[in-house]
């Protein structure tokens, strides 16, 4: 679909609300429907003309294959906007600006904890990428499992390639951490999203329907696929930083 159509795609205004919804947090079509306050009809149509301008894409749970969440694909946005402005202006290329640090909470930085059902690979690297990119000291970073397992040998490894260290890392149980007041909580695992407890706090939540890259199996196959779990997760906590840098 050629730029200008795109464009003209997010510029009517239920989209862009759908847009701006998706950003926070991978959703369903129930839960967007609430949010925006309109038909289920007229979100699903919305939704469908995004994905045709490849800016939302769609994967089913892995709870409940009956649902599919909905997720804004930003890097797209960014490829976007170059075009636009490649097209009107010859030379001209937007980048996107480093984060600022995570703003402090109440004098601490930032707690955030991160989901899955083992804690053997998502939510590990995750929390791993988080400490690693946010900086020393800048952010609170923990992770946790339904049904925590050893962390996988294959998280370990894609990770030391990027000069991140999961040697030490060990799996921890939900309950660990339901007395500590976190500010976000986000869970990465479709089935952890459907039995996840509250925390006291109150704590900003967002999930991100990150498929587990165990499941792909050994060898080549299932090493790519810790490799793109790493390279999906890297992309999101680059804005998920972002979003810890401003005001609450």
């Amino acid at each position: 679909m050629p730029t200008v159509d795109v464009l003209r795609v997010v510029t009517e205004p239920n989209r862009w609300r759908l847009l701006a919804e998706l950003a926070r947090s991978d959703r369903q079509v129930s839960e967007l429907v609430e949010a925006l306050d309109v038909p289920q009809s007229l979100v699903s149509y919305h939704l469908r003309e995004l994905q045709a301008a490849g800016l939302v894409s769609a994967k089913r749970s892995a709870a409940d294959g009956r649902d599919t969440f909905y997720r804004v694909d930003a890097d797209r946005w960014v490829g976007l906007l170059n075009e636009a402005a490649e097209a009107l202006q010859p030379g001209v290329t937007l980048m996107p600006a480093p984060p600022p640090p995570p703003r402090p909470v109440r004098g601490r930085p930032p707690r955030v904890l991160f989901l899955c059902t083992g804690n053997s690979a998502r939510s590990q690297m995750a929390e791993a990428l988080l400490r690693h990119r946010a900086g020393a000291g800048r952010v609170d970073a923990r992770s946790a499992g339904s049904h925590p397992k050893a962390v996988h040998p294959a998280a370990v490894a894609v990770m030391t390639e990027r000069g991140i260290d999961l040697s030490g890392h060990e799996a921890k149980p939900l309950s660990r951490f339901r007395r500590v007041r976190f500010d976000h909580m986000i869970t990465l695992c479709d089935k952890v999203r459907e039995i996840c407890p509250d925390f006291p706090g109150q704590p900003a939540t967002a999930h991100w329907s990150v498929a587990d890259p165990a499941l792909e199996g050994d060898g080549a196959t299932g090493y790519a696929a810790f490799q793109r779990t790493a390279d999906e997760l890297d992309g999101r906590i680059t804005y998920l930083i972002a979003r810890l840098s401003k005001p609450n």
